[in-house]
């Protein structure tokens, strides 16, 4: 068993630089033909592409922009028919923004519109997201930093509660409800090909992202109970969400298996926790995880991570306190911050012993001390210096942690407060 404390130290995430979504979001595969029919096309994540006798079934339209239309050149290189269908593996933002460039590729060959397809629930969070459309933007831009996201919510059409087979003329295709990452994520299969697209029900290269620190929740049972349901179908082959295909029956058998019995595991750790009284932060202090998280490649701290899982099974069964009295009716955060400031005596003192931390190689301590003063509702030369201290120590932490989220969070955060900014809001927000 391995503490939380050194589990992202060992390992550096190549895909990520500086909190930028280099290669974060593209799937392992490009371009590739998994059976004859059958094609992986390369867009955020991998997509899929299914061929009946007179068209073509198509997984995810991609981001749109370039990253579409070269999913449409890599279909075009293999078939000429018609794509009747696109299908919605779940309804997060960049994964269907270029249902519009399909729609006009079929405009172009004198073709009828695709058919949306999707879960039930994707047409209520596309109304959650087109209420809440400045919150997504201001979340997508301090976890995606650099990444351009289209917002374009073309409803689905066509939708379904629990499973469903698909209209293709020469091949059955069935769609099935597999809540994990979202409520309305869908899995395809394809029972005569014994293939199975697990999409963000599986990412292939990362624990399941559960308590991601900016989302909403994941609920890891459900995550689980979809897992087992997909392992219960046989498949030979496994369309994996991000990472490569697998094409050994027992081993697809193991992953979904595998990591269906870990979320168990979690959920038993943190609920006997929870029932000695333990708080979130005692857990996390308290709990170890299994040794073949950091063994297995489909489970390491890529994008999710444990705490971020443990952190989601306290939220489902408690409210928003944190147990400190301090915190149940605070004051503004800018008369704390200068309540706290005002207590010390020698400022610059607290300055130095957070630099003294970092050189030391406790960048997270120091984080906890230059608070005392980064935090100060009233900013003067003191405050700059403690918030500018404060982005160089984001930065290094995101050195020291391994999932691509914190990583990114600790950048954006550090750029922040590098222009002396503690609110996410900008100047125009504020008018």
């Amino acid at each position: 068993m391995v503490n939380a404390v050194n589990l992202w130290s060992k390992e550096r995430v190549s895909e990520e630089k500086k909190g930028k979504t280099k290669n974060i979001l593209e799937g392992a595969e490009g371009f590739r033909e998994v059976l004859p029919g059958i094609y992986i096309l390369p867009a955020q994540g991998n997509a899929l592409a299914v061929e009946g006798e007179e068209g073509i079934v198509l997984m995810d339209s991609g981001p749109g922009r370039g990253a579409t239309s070269k999913m449409i050149e890599a279909l075009r290189s293999v078939t000429d028919k018609p794509v009747q269908m696109i299908c919605y593996s779940h309804g997060h933002l960049g994964y269907n923004d270029g249902a519009d460039d399909w729609i006009t590729h079929n405009e172009s060959r004198g073709e009828t519109a695709p058919i949306l397809v999707a879960h039930e629930n994707c047409r209520k969070r596309y109304i959650r997201y087109r209420e809440t459309k400045g919150l997504q933007q201001k979340l997508a831009a301090m976890q995606f930093p650099g990444a351009k996201i289209k917002f374009t919510m073309r409803d689905p059409e066509m939708t379904f509660t629990s499973r469903m087979m698909l209209p293709l003329k020469g091949r059955r295709v069935e769609l099935l409800w597999v809540p994990s990452e979202t409520d309305d994520c869908i899995a395809m299969w394809l029972p005569d090909d014994e293939v199975l697209y697990a999409g963000a029900a599986f990412p292939g290269t990362t624990i399941p992202n559960i308590g991601t620190p900016l989302r909403t929740q994941r609920f890891t049972i459900r995550w689980a109970e979809s897992c087992e349901l997909m392992a219960s179908l046989g498949a030979k082959i496994l369309v994996q969400e991000f990472g490569p295909m697998i094409d050994d029956p027992k081993e697809v058998h193991k992953r979904l298996s595998a990591t269906a019995e870990r979320l168990r595991w979690f959920r038993r750790e943190v609920v006997t926790r929870m029932n000695r009284g333990m708080s979130e932060g005692e857990i996390l202090e308290d709990i170890a995880y299994p040794e073949d998280l950091q063994q297995l490649e489909y489970m390491k701290a890529r994008y999710g991570a444990p705490e971020y899982i443990v952190r989601d099974i306290y939220r489902e069964e408690n409210g928003w306190w944190d147990r400190n009295p301090t915190s149940l009716h605070p004051e503004s955060i800018n008369d704390a911050g200068d309540a706290v400031l005002s207590a010390i005596t020698d400022p610059e003192a607290v300055i130095k012993r957070a630099e003294v931390l970092r050189d030391e190689g406790h960048v997270q301590l120091a984080l906890h001390v230059v608070d005392l003063i980064a935090n100060a509702g009233t900013v003067d030369e003191t405050v700059l210096r403690a918030r500018a201290l404060k982005a160089d120590l984001c930065r290094r932490r995101a050195k020291e942690i391994r999932p691509y989220v914190s990583k990114a969070l600790y950048h954006s955060s550090a750029e922040l407060l590098q222009a002396g900014q503690l609110s996410w809001c900008s100047p125009e927000d504020d008018s």
